[in-house]
């Protein structure tokens, strides 16, 4: 990708794609013959959110709230209903998804982990390296059974439909069917190498967490186990925050890093998972995700002058 063009992205929603530039966000979902658009201006970010390290958890966020947002509303379109989230509902929606997250992909590895008698305050590193990989292998199971619902299966075309839009895009080839479908449905870029290398770097950086709270409690090895294992935990979930901002700045330099053999090496883990996670579209599917990828950059094409 050339660093003189604006970074788009994007993810795929029930019969469409949304498209995020810098100060917009459109979403494009098919209905019948028609291509039905939603607006969304995204909030001028303040200096301190554009920080190195701090505005991958701002992005990250941000993403997360229009997800709901445009999924809900992709929804609607599907069921001809109203399509509208309150600002309550969302709130609650996000804390049922998080806490949800949370307890599949943290809390679980954590005690299967714990209970293969593995003890994290006297091997750390063991502790986390086994974790992570049952974190993994939870992952990777779960993506790989929702994707035999065939509407998920849907979704998942979308999703190649996106990044073979993003890459033509970057190509600088005409955002146009014929030209789009030559690319190839995975992106370095994707969410769903985010979240791979999240579970990598969360190994690596969870096992300073007996020593930081040897520090933070000095006699937590004297306290009662299950009240050791809480802080431990409760530690783990204040570091996600550093966790996806290094993981963030990781996946936005191997994307601009491909000709390097290191960054390449960094990229395969999410893209081998993107087999699962992307199809291949159809051309309809792929003039939704061009729609919105050309409304966007026109609004923020607009907004720059």
């Amino acid at each position: 990708m050339d660093k003189s063009q604006p970074m788009v992205g994007g993810q795929a929603v029930i019969e469409g794609v949304v498209m995020r530039g810098a100060l917009h966000a459109v979403t494009a979902v098919r209905k019948g013959k028609k291509i039905l658009f939603r607006h969304d201006s995204l909030k001028k970010k303040r200096t301190w959110c554009r920080w190195f390290f701090i505005r991958g958890v701002v992005n990250l966020w941000e993403m997360l709230v229009l997800g709901i947002k445009t999924l809900q509303w992709s929804a609607a379109q599907a069921g001809d209903e109203d399509g509208q989230m309150s600002d309550g509902m969302l709130a609650v929606t996000l804390i049922i998804s998080l806490l949800l997250s949370l307890g599949l992909f943290l809390l679980l590895p954590y005690l299967l982990t714990y209970w293969m008698g593995i003890r994290e305050s006297s091997a750390p590193a063991l502790f986390n390296v086994v974790d992570g990989i049952v974190k993994i292998a939870i992952f990777v199971a779960y993506v790989w059974l929702i994707s035999l619902a065939r509407d998920i299966r849907r979704v998942f075309q979308y999703h190649g439909a996106e990044h073979k839009s993003v890459h033509c895009f970057e190509q600088r080839k005409p955002l146009e069917v014929s030209y789009a479908r030559k690319f190839s449905t995975l992106h370095p870029r994707c969410g769903t190498s985010f979240i791979f290398l999240v579970m990598i770097i969360a190994i690596f950086l969870f096992s300073f967490i007996p020593a930081i709270a040897q520090v933070l409690f000095p006699g937590i090895l004297n306290v009662h186990w299950l009240l050791q294992r809480l802080i431990y935990f409760l530690l783990r979930i204040l570091m996600l925050p550093v966790v996806a901002g290094f993981s963030y700045e990781l996946l936005r330099l191997s994307a601009r890093k491909q000709q390097s053999l290191f960054f390449r090496a960094v990229s395969k883990p999410g893209l081998w998972l993107q087999h699962i996670t992307t199809k291949e579209p159809s051309a309809k599917q792929l003039e939704v995700a061009l729609a919105a990828l050309k409304k966007v950059l026109s609004f923020d094409k607009k907004t720059a002058h």
